[in-house]
């Protein structure tokens, strides 16, 4: 398992979800991917996507005026 930062910081939807869409699908079932965004409609739209994906919120908060969202990735393939 292992643990990526992604950046998204002053991009508006819905290239957060477009960039989390991108980086999870370099990554293997049980990493965790970290998103760091500005834009607060990210608190819908990761969640959402993830839903619909198959993989897990483990955590949202918001910090400092950064949308954080740490994600868990699930195997889809099976």
């Amino acid at each position: 398992m292992s643990r990526t930062i992604l950046d998204c910081r002053r991009l508006l939807c819905p290239m957060p979800v477009i960039r989390v869409q991108d980086r999870i699908a370099e990554l293997q079932a049980g990493d965790e991917l970290q998103a760091i965004c500005t834009d607060p409609g990210v608190m819908q739209d990761i969640p959402a996507w993830c839903r619909i994906n198959g993989h897990e919120i483990l955590e949202q908060r918001l910090e400092d005026d950064e949308y954080i969202l740490l994600i868990r990735v699930q195997d889809t393939e099976g």
